[in-house]
């Protein structure tokens, strides 16, 4: 059954989705694309992966919160970079979305945190792809007994090869929005009590970034999809 059928908040959720990658993928030339996985997503839940973050479930407001550290360190937690350069905004925000430590602060901090590095205009805002990134409280409870931490290390940014030849096209386009795609590529460590350095896996996302002149860049959301 589409999630959005039993959840009051799904509608404008698809909504702020659809106007994000609409905004964003008219530049890329692929609203088919998204199109197909706004149904996709509407009809099969993510599935969770144990050591994860990119592929852990969706934080859920039936579940408890997991309690915070005795001593949360909020030093600890991301914080944005003040910069006019999208693609030096879509590498730090990267290795946010890409690292955690469950030692330092609860989960709802690190939502909050990353709340903090997203855009206030509302028309374009997809909090619900970057949310989705977290593990859910319940993960995050069990990952918290472990002592599971990771960090996300890039490796490389570029705006991709059709958002180019999009605004070679028309230049203009862009000037409504200032939504950026930047695609980001690098690594994952994770470790955990008895494995201090548990391994490294590889990541790569396409976030959607946004640059007005006016001011620093924040961040919209993350696309569905890789584009290269």
């Amino acid at each position: 059954m589409p999630a959005h059928s039993s959840n009051p908040g799904g509608a404008s959720r698809v909504r702020r989705r659809a106007l994000l990658g609409t905004a964003v993928l008219v530049v890329l030339v692929a609203l088919a694309g998204l199109l197909a996985f706004l149904t996709r997503d509407a009809r099969a839940p993510s599935t969770p992966a144990p050591h994860s973050s990119s592929a852990t479930p969706r934080p859920s407001s039936a579940a408890p919160s997991a309690s915070p550290p005795p001593h949360a360190n909020h030093r600890a937690l991301p914080r944005p970079p003040k910069t006019h350069d999208p693609i030096a905004y879509g590498k730090a925000a990267a290795a946010a979305l890409w690292s955690y430590d469950t030692r330092a602060y609860s989960q709802q901090a690190l939502l909050s945190a990353l709340r903090g590095w997203m855009t206030g205009e509302k028309k374009y805002v997809d909090t619900a792809s970057v949310a989705k990134l977290v593990p859910s409280p319940v993960l995050w409870k069990q990952m918290a007994d472990n002592g599971q931490r990771a960090k996300g290390v890039v490796n490389e940014g570029h705006f991709p090869d059709s958002f180019t030849r999009a605004l070679q096209d028309d230049p203009g386009a862009i000037t409504q929005t200032y939504l950026y795609a930047v695609t980001v590529s690098g690594k994952q460590s994770i470790a955990w009590k008895g494995s201090p350095a548990g391994g490294a896996e590889s990541r790569v996302t396409t976030l959607a970034v946004q640059c007005r002149p006016s001011s620093p860049c924040t961040l919209a959301g993350v696309l569905p999809a890789v584009a290269p």
